[in-house]
């Protein structure tokens, strides 16, 4: 997906936890047939790397990205594992020039106006805003428009389908980061069209 705005793939971005790479496949296809084509897989299990892998191979039609990139050395193994996009849940000038190394979007974390200049000031004008209901949800960034409104935002963190809306009512959102779509027991249950119907009614709200 290089070239195209994370912030633009679809009104909520699939935040997801895979601890078996075996369930990544079915469940990426269906995020594809709820009408949400893009998918934040997280690097937090020893799975995710090889979940990536799978969904590059088998689900060429989704938008793949990688979540909780925290050293260049992930950034580069998610890339190399099949990873079109990157998003870290804060900013060092360390993490950016890796991340800006591999060549493929990405969102950068803030939850501070200092850090979002300093995000801007690297010559980004999209980010991750993140946690956003405990840094000040949607109220703050309407706030931080202001004095930033050249800032783009996909907050993630805490939000809830009841509280999406505000969010993506916002002239400086451009999506929002979603964990309820993929719910842990119906991944484990392999209850895929439970996760379809969630991501279709995420769908709806953009």
């Amino acid at each position: 997906m290089s070239g195209e705005s994370v912030l633009d793939l679809v009104p909520v971005l699939p935040v997801v936890v895979v601890e078996d790479a075996a369930t990544a496949v079915p469940l990426a296809r269906a995020l594809v047939d709820g009408g949400l084509p893009a998918i934040e897989l997280t690097l937090r299990t020893p799975a995710a790397l090889d979940a990536i892998r799978a969904i590059a191979a088998e689900v060429p039609e989704i938008a793949l990205g990688a979540g909780t990139i925290t050293t260049p050395q992930q950034a580069d193994a998610a890339v190399a594992a099949g990873a079109g996009f990157l998003v870290s849940p804060g900013a060092t000038p360390t993490l950016l020039s890796a991340m800006e190394g591999t060549g493929v979007p990405f969102l950068a974390g803030t939850s501070t106006v200092s850090e979002v200049m300093a995000v801007l000031e690297a010559g980004l004008s999209e980010m991750k805003f993140f946690p956003a209901e405990a840094a000040g949800g949607a109220p703050y960034l309407r706030s931080v428009a202001g004095p930033l409104p050249q800032a783009r935002f996909c907050p993630t963190g805490g939000i809830t389908p009841a509280s999406a809306p505000s969010y993506l009512a916002l002239a400086n959102v451009g999506c929002v980061g979603g964990s309820w779509i993929t719910p842990a027991d119906a991944v484990a249950a392999g209850d895929w069209e439970r996760i379809s119907k969630l991501a279709a009614e995420a769908a709806s709200l953009g």
